[in-house]
């Protein structure tokens, strides 16, 4: 199956199962929205929950807030990006259409040119519009910032977040203070972020509105290289893309997290610690290691504010494009908001008085990992087989429903049998769905499609015996036991505790 129709059923999937879909879709709106239906609300909250696991839970000294969306002038002034948030466009004086420079040089499959370069090839009309043979304009910078008036009065300008780490910076003695903090601590934020995009593309990539799931770990600078818990993770291995196998056209190199920071492809051992993170928090959601690798951005990608950016980069039937950056901040936005603050944003660190820490962020958007998890996740049938449909392999994490519970008939008492059986598992802690709806066939084959783990059939011999049959999706095969022993099985399945294979084993395959 090419990467093609790869993409376009994915997409038919979502919105036809109600997983993703275009926000007011009956109005023909704006492009770069979307919303999340019943089961794309799983999956979203699926893997937040695995992200605060790997990057908040799992460490004693991270913090998480939620802050506003829209905040004054002030703010982006201090952080860059009323003057640097900005992209080049151009127009087709024929079809109105506009191009990102970026974007079109890379639809048009052009080398990579510099701004007079691609300037001069403009005028010359050596590059003209790819949807009709109009005439592209002189490039413009256009700010991806959302602009509001807040309150009655015009002049009261604030901004929708262009990204969540600005409420962190602003707030950090505050954080701090309230938590008794000392370095190194960590704040993170999850939600909703704005880019004005010129141009949205390729479904859940490219969005007007998104969300992301960002870190800031502020450290002492004279401690960059003595994490914690360094040994824990420097034999983890990563596909590292250099700035020199970039120039070599080279493929990324297989190297442990040691390897790299002794050799010095990472500048420090915090960049190393978090892409070590990254890399278990993707195999966590279902992406194996073999699948993404980290670039190290090129000198002229590095953003104003960082001195060393990391991007994971996955692979799509589209291109390459990044899901998570890890970036090295330094001390830029902390000192910046004080300079146009006046606010005194530092720590007393025992031995040394007040300092700024510096800044380590690993930064995610939850749309493009969701889509990455689905596309990497995605099962065709075989035709003429037992199973000749479609379905995703997720997880037993990222699954939306652990199970899914089904009675085989709704008479003669099934249907109340498999009702009670929903509640009692619900009660228990499990995130189970009910389906009585068509054959038992087609029950499976639709659980099947949104990737439910596991179909729980509650039939005869349930009220005859206290039987259930469990049927795993990944196999078809399925095993009988008694209904009591479901809830602890079930629960040990989907944390791994147990196997398919060790069930099969324990109680025989139910034929």
């Amino acid at each position: 199956m090419d990467q093609n129709s790869l993409q376009n059923d994915v997409i038919d999937v979502c919105l036809r199962r109600g997983i993703v879909f275009p926000t007011a879709e009956i109005y023909n709106s704006y492009a770069g929205f979307y919303e999340y239906g019943p089961v794309g609300v799983k999956l979203r909250e699926n893997l937040m929950v695995l992200w605060q696991q790997t990057f908040i839970n799992s460490e004693d000294n991270v913090h998480e807030i939620s802050g506003s969306t829209i905040m004054p002038e002030a703010v982006f002034d201090a952080s860059g990006h009323l003057d640097g948030f900005h992209d080049p466009l151009t127009q087709c004086n024929k079809c109105n259409s506009m191009f990102r420079i970026d974007h079109l040089i890379e639809e048009l499959g052009l080398e990579i040119l510099d701004e007079n370069s691609f300037n001069e090839q403009l005028k010359n009309n050596e590059i003209i519009c790819p949807n009709c043979p109009g005439v592209l304009s002189e490039p413009r910078n256009f700010n991806m910032m959302f602009k509001t008036n807040v309150g009655p009065l015009e002049g009261n300008t604030g901004y929708l977040r262009p990204e969540t780490a600005q409420n962190i910076f602003i707030n950090f003695r505050r954080i701090a203070h309230s938590m008794r903090a000392s370095l190194p601590f960590g704040v993170a934020q999850i939600g909703r972020a704005y880019r004005n995009e010129i141009s949205p593309r390729n479904f859940l990539m490219r969005l007007r509105e998104f969300e992301q799931l960002e870190l800031e770990m502020f450290v002492d600078p004279d401690e960059i290289n003595n994490h914690p818990n360094w040994v824990e993770v420097e034999n983890i291995e990563i596909n590292l893309l250099t700035r020199q196998n970039q120039l070599k056209n080279e493929k990324p190199i297989k190297i442990t997290i040691k390897e790299a920071f002794d050799t010095k492809l990472i500048p420090n051992q915090y960049i190393g610690y978090y892409l070590a993170l990254e890399t278990m928090f993707m195999e966590s959601i279902g992406i194996s290691n073999n699948l993404f690798h980290f670039r190290e951005l090129k000198e002229n990608e590095v953003a104003h504010y960082s001195s060393a950016n990391y991007d994971l980069e996955i692979v799509f039937p589209f291109g390459v494009f990044e899901v998570i950056g890890l970036a090295y901040r330094t001390d830029y936005d902390l000192k910046k908001h004080s300079e146009k603050s006046g606010a005194k944003l530092q720590i007393n660190q025992p031995g040394k008085g007040n300092i700024v820490p510096h800044v380590i962020e690993p930064s995610a958007g939850l749309s493009r990992l969701i889509y990455a998890v689905m596309l990497s996740s995605y099962v065709y049938g075989e035709p003429n087989s037992d199973r000749d449909w479609n379905w995703f392999n997720f997880t037993g994490a990222m699954a939306p429903w652990e199970a899914a519970i089904l009675p085989l008939m709704k008479k003669d008492g099934m249907s109340e049998g498999a009702k009670e059986l929903y509640w009692q598992l619900k009660d228990y802690g499990l995130e189970v769905i009910y389906d009585e709806s068509g054959k038992i066939g087609k029950r499976y084959a639709r659980n099947d499609e949104i990737g439910v783990k596991y179909c729980i059939t509650y039939d005869y011999d349930s009220l005859e015996k206290d039987l259930i049959t469990i049927r795993d999706r990944d196999t078809m095969h399925q095993v009988q036991i008694k209904i009591d022993l479901l809830p602890d099985l079930i629960r040990q399945l989907i944390l791994d505790i147990l196997t398919w294979s060790d069930l099969e084993n324990e109680f025989g395959r139910f034929k």
